[in-house]
């Protein structure tokens, strides 16, 4: 199982406090383990198949999708566009990956409040990363939100930088929300709806004709 490189502290430190409790008392020791047992879980990063091209864009976040609204979107697409929101429990893959291809035009870090992710606050209050990308059908915008739980966020992009759809865009620990806008001038054709479950890399979310 690959592992995100971030991780490897906390699983270090959770297997290290496991065998230290199953010394002093071997069931606490165990439910250590089961807790070593999820860290090393959280932080897996596996490759998902899926479609690819200037056609698609995937998921760049796995969980469940908990609002598809249509909104103006004032930063970097600025226009009208669609908001794609997915909710990722501290069960899922916690990887970001690029949902075109493209280059990074923006990457804005904006320090905020740690509101449940899955509300329709949290796109506006919470602790933040914003990723504009100019990809083949025009202006991509990902939008990497903390939760309650989450307290750091991780973004890989750097401005200029040629980004290829699948590949590695960042990480959010514990917990978290992942957003995607789509400038409906690009009249992309919406392959979820709120309630389903998207794969990192590997669910399109839209479809361009």
């Amino acid at each position: 199982m690959r592992v995100a490189r971030e991780g490897w502290p906390f699983i270090a430190i959770a297997w290290m406090l496991a065998v230290a409790a199953a010394f002093w008392w071997w069931p606490l020791g165990a439910l250590v383990a089961v807790v070593a047992i999820w860290v090393v879980a959280f932080f897996r990063d596996p490759i998902r198949p899926g479609p690819r091209g200037e056609r698609y864009v995937v998921a760049a976040a796995e969980g469940h999708v908990v609002h598809v609204v249509e909104i103006d979107e004032p930063m970097y697409v600025k226009e009208r566009s669609v908001r794609i929101s997915i909710f990722l429990s501290v069960f899922d893959v916690h990887v970001n990956r690029y949902p075109v291809d493209g280059t990074v035009e923006l990457v804005h870090y904006n320090k905020g409040k740690f509101l449940h992710a899955g509300s329709e606050k949290a796109s506006l209050d919470n602790e933040q990363a914003s990723i504009g990308i100019t990809g083949p059908r025009g202006r991509v915008l990902v939008r990497q939100i903390a939760g309650l739980i989450a307290r750091r966020i991780v973004t890989d992009a750097k401005p200029g930088e040629r980004v290829t759809q699948g590949a590695r865009m960042g990480l959010i620990r514990f917990g978290s929300r992942t957003d995607v806008f789509l400038p409906l001038s690009a009249r992309p054709a919406l392959k979820i709806k709120p309630g389903d479950r998207v794969r990192v890399g590997g669910t399109v979310l839209a479809e361009y004709s």
